[in-house]
Order: structure tokens, then C-alpha cells, then sequence
């Protein structure tokens, strides 16, 4: 593929700045990873210019969150100082900014007003000792096991109760302490309207939306400076011009600033509020520190020598953040994703840019007090409203959608509005559960008779609660009759394949016959396979069949080819994908006819019958242009050397496709790279010899390298032909440069080369990471799982 991972972006209205690092291909990065390029300062160009943005990011957010939840505003502050200062120099993921975060404003705000803030602070302390301790106990995986639907659901709860609140700030009055109380008090709030408070407002929400759309060169001058601070800046200086009156930011001495103190009330009460302190702090810390991986990974530009996350580094520095933090008076502390994203865009490449933003806090908090007094209190207000409507994501809730998660979403987001955020996540939680258990006991079995043939479909997860509704199925198979079962699931437990096995040997015993087709990759079913290749397992192969259904190439349990009967299994398997399928696919299929192909990608890997190019790419029709020959080879163009085939693939791939990237892929255990070295340069001039022949620069380069060359992920390769098939890859590389219509491309910036190695035993792909073709330091680095994460604002 063209990056180790395709990029999810955390999209904030505007409020992150979108800067975009010009492309690098794989094979021009310039650094070994484990070699730390030489720098005279310790804080890079790019740290320092992404702390200015995201510390122009912070200031006007944590002004605005702190009011929100009724805190003094010094108090967001300091919590965006420690959380840039104390998380980005502790933490394990460091480009991950941390600071006082929309998603704890609901929670915060009802600590405030059940126990005061000094007691709120002495909450934070409590809670950050909590996740010192889940950080110590290694836990930190576990909270990527919430469903994202309770996720999802949490953070439009969160939302809406934001925008509710601040909905009364906008209009010009004081929001009340419920929803519930919130949305009763706002018609008589809409018939006392303070003007000047809702014209600010109103100008804020202008700049913040409009600043993104201004078209042209204006627009993109503009949009190098984070909307949020120029809606604020703008409000700001029209109020103070025109002279209004209305309540400003009060940032009082810091001698006066108020610490944390002992919380004291319910026992029970206090365990509640730590309790669901640590966990929205946590959960939305880990979550966002695994997006960010997702946005690194997705980088087109140079890449920071980081590796993935260290989840429970990342929980004990948050819980350090959030214990300096409530003891010097400030916001509990939290990944946010606005900064964060706002961070890796703008090109950081350490942890500098996150601690260097929390130093320009502690200057800003000091020394620009006289301006920030100058700020409306209904601008903020507008401001967090948006990022509380922001949280109330679309795109999530055409996910839940799709994968028919929709009641634990509603479930969620209802329970953390009107209950609060831990009894929501908790009801959350609970019907994820039931859903879950629904979905395992729910198994629909179906019985017709078509021509003579008696088909029995089992459509779900076939458990020991399926099997008297599966035995009372099968028993409406008369005797002697041919039947056809066709399981469509992943799944079947021990008390199911035995009342299957039983019913087939009864069933036979009695002069019938029995055919088991459909099963899904990793089932075993010994018993049921007959011919030659009886008791074969089942082969996963990956299609691209969408939604419940089976996926393409599932087909029945036994491989095909290699027996007599191949061509009856190669049938049966053509016959599965029609059943199965070609219904799924046919839509897309049919669009693809209409629009001719326009694949992104030029994908050349080896002929071995043990790459499936869609599996380990996870891509569907139209998305690959794929070449495949012995070896993975690219010929020098030419008329002695070349080979006219791949030429003429590469040239059809960039000039008339237009393919944006190019990717050799070699493999393990590669045939032809152990043909290669066995045979040298002598032998027979057989078919198989002269096509070989282009792997000679690679069998030369192998030899001038020695054991210096080409690494597995910092390891040296395990054999020589593996150090082969890895030095093959570079060179094939080389080749590709050789070819006018990609020397072309490259110099205009229009294409990017790849090289990948796929582990067949280990199912791991590598990518060339470092150096590339023609540098120093090449190294091909796995390349980490993803996953669909929230984004919470």
C-alpha cells in the first residue's frame, strides 16, 4: 500500500490547523531509525513551529472549558501548562497534547457543584493516583475493549449537555445545573436577550465556520492561523471598539489562586466521583493516544523516529498530569484531540512541540493576563458550544448505523444526559452486553426443498442454544433424501458439530447423502468432508464480500486443486462466490464497469500462490493495479534487458491510470530468489533462466553488501535467502527509477515508490521505512494494527 496505514483525521470545524508536509516516498527517507539525525538544537524547526500552533489552539479552549464547568478560569490554565509540561514528558505517546478537555466538562462540572472546587481538586488528585496505580498494574489495553458505540455514545452525551449549558452564556444569562433544567429554563432565556452578548456570540460562530470555506489564496493565508483563536481575537477586539457591555474574562491574582483541599461528604459518593474521573480521563487518553498513532502512521511527510504508543506509559503519565494538576488548582487533565490532532499535522516529530506548547501557557498565564481580561464571556461560550457540538459526530452515527450498534448508542448518549457520565457508560455497557448475548444466541435455520434437494441454511453463530432448533430442522430431511447444509457463520462449538455428525452418520446410515457447503475460515469439520481430500481444514482467504455474509472465496471446506476432483471443487467454489458474493459485490462490480478503472496504486509482487494481494492490503476491485511474475522483478528497460510485459504494465500504470504510488512486494520463502542463488550465473538457458537473469543486480548487490545490508525490523535477516529476498526488493526499486515514465512522475512529485516484505509464516507485512533504495540504513518496519477509534473533541 502507499503508507503503512490509510490516515483517519480528527476533524475539529476549523479549530486544528491543516498543514499538509510535502510527500516522501519510501525510499527517500533519509534516516536509519535507530541512527538519531544530527541536530544543533534539541528542539527541531517542526516542534517548534506546531507548539505555536497548538498552544494558539489551547489558550481560547481551556479559557472557554474552564467556564463551561464553572471553575476559575485560571484553573484551565494550569491545567493545560501540566498537561504539556508533566503528560508530554511522562507520557507514552508523545505527540499526544493533554490539557483540560471537552469531554470532562459534564464531570467536572457536576463535582463543582456537589463538593466546591477545592474539594473538585482534591477529586483530580485522587483520581490521577488511580490511573497511577491502573498504569502500574499494565491495564491499559483493557479500555480499548469499551464498545465504540458506548464511546461514541459518551461523547455525544457529553456534547449535547455542553451545548445546552452554554446555549444560556450565548444569549446572555447563566446556564442551570441540569439538561433537563437547562432546556425548561431556555424559553424564558430566549425572551431575555442580552444583544451584546448574543452579537459576540454570533461573530465568534462566524469567524470559527466561515474561516475554513474562504476560498483561494486568502483563504489558505488565513487558515495558517487555528480558527479558534482568530473567532476569539475577532470578537475580542470588536467589543472592546465598539465599546459594548458585557461580562468579560476576570482572571484574579494568582495569590489568590485556590489549591486543593480534602473532599469530604459520602464515602460512597466520593469512590463515584474518582471513580468516574479515572475513567472518562483514561478512556478518552488511551483512545486518542491510539488515533494518533492512526494520524502519524498516515503521514505523507517525513516521519518522527516514534514508534506505536506505550499505552500504560501513556496512563501513568496522564495520572502524574492529573495529580500535579488538582494539587496546583487546575482541570482535570486529559488527552485532546483538537491539540493533538493540530500537533501532527502541523509536522512535530517529538515530544518537544507538546511540552514546548505547555511553556508558552505558563508565559501567556503570567505576562498576558491585561489581554485575556479583555476576552467576552459569550465568546468563549460560542466557542465550546461548537466543540460540544462537534462531539455529536455524524460520521459516527452512520457507523453504529452500519454495524446495527444504534441502541447502545442512544442507550448511552440518553443514560450521560439525563443520569450522568458513569451511570450512562454503565447502561452502555450493559446493553453492549446484551446485545452481544443476543446476537451469540440468535441463529436463524431455514429448510426448502428445491429439485429434489433438500437445503438447510443456518444463517448466525451456531452454539449449543441452536442445536434443539437446528435438530428439529434436520429431522424434516426425509430418508434417503440428498441434503445440503449451508452454514453461514464463524462459528460452531463443540455441542454443534456433534449433533451435525450425528445427524450425518444417521442420515447416510440410511441411504441418504450429505453435503456441508458455505463454512467460514477456522471452522473444523473433519468429519463432513469425502473424496481424496477428506478432513481438510478450511483455507481463510480474504475477500471483499461486505456485511454479514460470508466473504468471497470462503467457499466449502476443502482447498481446491490437487486431487482428481479439482475441477468439480473449482466449481463448487465459482458457485459459492455466485451464492454468496456476487450479490454483495455486484453493485460496486457494476459502478466500476460504468466508470472504467482508476486504481491509486501500482502493487508488483511475486506469482507464489501463497500472497493474496486483496488479504494483506485489505483492498477491494478497482483499488490495486497489480503485476505478478516469478520473483517480483522489474526489468532495466532496454532493448537487451528489457521485458516488454512489466514495461509496458508501468507504463500503462502511470502514464494513462495516473497511479499515485508504486509498491514492490517480495516475500519469504520465495522459489525464484532460491532459484536465484542456487543456479548463480551458470546453467542451462532454460525459460525460467532468462527470466531470472533480471534478478542478477540483486544476486551482485547481495554479495557487495555482506551481513551490512538490508534488516527486518532492526534484526538481521534469518538466512540468506531471506537477506535476498529483502535486498531483491530494494534493487527491483532501483529499477523502477530506470523507466521514463517513473523518473517522470518522481520529478514532478506526481508518484511515490514503496517497497513491502510479507512474512508468510508470520502474516506480518513489513515496510521500507528508512533509506530506501539508494540510502543508508535500510530497514523494512512492521507495520502496526489499526482500528477505528473516536475522536473526542
Amino acid at each position: 500500500m502507499s503508507s503503512a496505514c490509510v490516515p483517519t483525521h480528527l476533524e475539529s470545524l476549523g479549530l486544528a490547523r491543516a498543514t499538509t508536509p510535502p510527500a516522501v516516498t519510501g525510499a527517500d527517507r533519509p534516516h536509519h531509525p535507530s541512527t538519531p539525525p544530527r541536530r544543533r538544537l534539541p528542539v527541531v524547526g517542526a516542534d517548534l513551529s506546531a507548539s505555536v500552533a497548538v498552544f494558539l489552539i489551547a489558550l481560547p479552549l481551556s479559557l472557554g472549558i474552564a467556564l463551561a464547568t464553572g471553575a476559575p478560569l485560571q484553573a484551565g490554565l494550569v491545567a493545560a501548562a501540566v498537561g504539556g509540561l508533566v503528560a508530554g514528558r511522562l507520557g507514552g505517546c508523545p505527540l499526544q497534547v493533554s490539557g483540560p478537555a471537552a469531554g470532562l466538562t459534564v464531570v467536572t462540572a457536576d463535582l463543582i457543584h456537589r463538593y466546591g472546587w477545592r474539594a473538585t481538586c482534591g477529586i483530580t488528585v485522587l483520581a490521577g493516583l488511580a490511573q497511577l496505580g491502573l498504569g502500574c498494574l499494565r491495564v491499559a489495553r483493557t479500555a480499548l475493549a469499551v464498545s465504540p458505540a458506548v464511546v461514541h455514545g459518551m461523547l455525544a452525551g457529553i456534547g449535547l449537555t455542553i451545548a445546552v449549558a452554554q446555549l444560556h452564556i450565548v444569549l446572555g444569562g447563566n446556564p442551570q445545573s441540569s439538561v433537563l433544567a437547562n432546556v425548561r429554563a431556555l424559553p424564558a432565556q430566549l425572551a431575555n436577550l442580552h444583544p451584546a452578548a448574543v452579537a459576540m456570540s454570533a461573530l465568534t460562530l462566524a469567524l470559527l465556520l466561515g474561516l475554513p470555506r474562504i476560498p483561494g489564496r486568502a483563504g489558505r493565508l488565513l487558515r495558517t492561523v487555528p480558527a479558534a483563536l482568530v473567532a476569539v481575537a475577532g470578537a475580542t477586539a470588536t467589543a472592546a471598539l465598539t465599546g459594548l457591555t458585557l461580562p468579560r474574562v476576570d482572571l484574579p491574582s494568582w495569590s489568590s489562586h485556590a489549591l486543593a483541599g480534602l473532599p469530604e461528604g459520602p464515602a460512597l459518593g466520593l469512590v463515584a466521583a474518582v471513580l468516574t474521573t479515572t475513567l472518562v480521563c483514561s478512556v478518552q487518553s488511551l483512545l486518542g493516544a491510539v488515533a494518533v498513532d492512526k494520524l502519524v502512521a498516515g503521514r505523507t511527510g517525513p516521519q518522527s523516529r516514534l514508534g506505536r504508543s506505550d499505552l500504560d506509559r501513556e496512563l501513568l503519565g496522564q495520572g502524574a498530569a492529573n495529580v500535579v494538576s488538582g494539587a496546583l488548582g487546575g482541570l482535570p487533565v486529559a488527552g485532546v484531540a483538537v491539540r493533538s490532532s493540530a500537533n501532527v499535522q502541523s509536522g512535530a516529530v517529538s515530544r518537544n512541540s507538546t511540552m514546548l506548547h505547555g511553556v508558552f501557557v505558563v508565559v501567556a498565564a503570567l505576562l498576558m493576563v491585561p489581554v485575556l481580561d479583555l476576552i467576552p464571556l459569550a465568546s468563549l461560550a460560542a466557542l465550546v458550544m461548537a466543540v460540544g457540538i462537534q462531539m455529536v459526530s455524524l460520521h459516527h452515527i452512520r457507523t453504529v448505523t452500519r454495524h446495527r450498534e444504534v441502541p447502545v448508542y442512544a442507550v448511552t448518549t440518553l443514560g450521560v444526559v439525563l443520569l450522568g457520565v458513569l451511570e450512562g457508560v454503565v447502561l452502555g455497557v450493559s446493553v453492549a452486553v446484551a446485545v452481544a448475548l443476543h446476537r451469540l444466541a440468535r441463529t436463524r435455520i431455514t429448510h426448502e426443498e428445491k429439485e429434489g434437494v433438500h437445503h438447510v441454511h443456518v444463517r448466525g453463530q451456531l452454539t449449543f442454544l441452536a442445536v434443539p432448533r437446528l435438530s428439529r430442522v434436520l429431522h424434516l430431511v426425509p430418508q434417503g433424501a440428498h441434503a445440503v447444509v449451508e452454514l453461514d457463520g464463524s462459528f460452531m462449538d463443540h455441542a454443534a458439530y456433534e449433533s451435525l455428525r450425528d445427524w450425518r452418520r444417521a442420515h447416510t446410515a440410511q441411504g441418504g447423502s450429505a453435503e456441508l457447503t458455505g463454512c467460514r475460515a477456522g471452522v473444523r469439520a473433519p468429519e463432513y468432508g469425502h473424496g481424496p481430500e477428506h478432513g481438510r481444514r478450511a483455507e481463510p482467504h480474504a475477500g471483499h464480500g461486505p456485511g454479514p455474509g460470508p466473504r468471497a472465496g470462503l467457499g466449502p471446506w476443502r482447498r481446491l486443486g490437487g486431487s482428481a476432483g479439482s475441477g468439480h471443487e473449482l466449481a463448487r467454489g465459482i458457485s459459492a462466490f455466485q451464492r454468496h458474493t456476487a450479490p454483495l459485490v455486484r453493485g460496486e462490480l457494476a459502478r466500476l464497469a460504468r466508470e472504467g478503472q482508476r486504481p491509486s496504486q501500482l502493487f508488483l509482487t511475486c506469482a507464489d500462490s501463497r500472497l493474496v494481494t486483496s488479504m494483506i492490503t485489505s483492498s477491494g476491485p478497482g483499488d490495486l493495479f497489480v503485476v505478478r511474475n516469478v520473483g517480483n522483478l522489474v526489468p532495466l528497460p532496454g532493448e537487451e534487458n528489457g521485458d516488454d510485459s512489466v514495461a509496458a504494465a508501468i507504463e500503462y500504470a502511470v502514464d494513462v491510470l495516473k497511479v499515485r504510488s508504486i509498491t514492490v512486494c517480495g516475500h519469504s520463502g520465495c522459489g525464484a530468489m532460491q532459484a536465484l542463488l542456487d543456479s548463480g550465473t551458470g546453467g542451462a538457458a532454460t525459460p525460467l533462466r532468462r527470466w531470472l537473469r533480471h534478478g542478477l543486480p540483486s544476486l551482485a548487490r547481495l554479495a557487495d553488501e555482506g551481513g551490512t545490508g538490508v534488516r527486518l525490523a532492526g534484526r538481521a535477516a534469518a538466512d540468506t535467502v531471506e537477506r535476498l529476498c529483502l535486498t531483491n526488493v530494494v534493487q527491483q526499486l532501483e529499477h523502477l527509477r530506470a523507466h521514463d515514465s517513473v523518473a517522470r512522475a518522481l520529478a514532478a512529485g506526481a508518484l511515490e515508490l514503496h517497497g513491502m516484505y510479507f512474512h508468510v509464516g508470520e502474516a506480518q507485512a513489513y515496510l521500507l521505512s528508512r533509506g530506501g533504495a539508494d540510502g543508508e540504513g535500510r530497514v523494512f518496519q512492521g507495520v502496526p494494527g489499526t482500528e477505528e477509534l473516536p475522536s473526542p473533541a
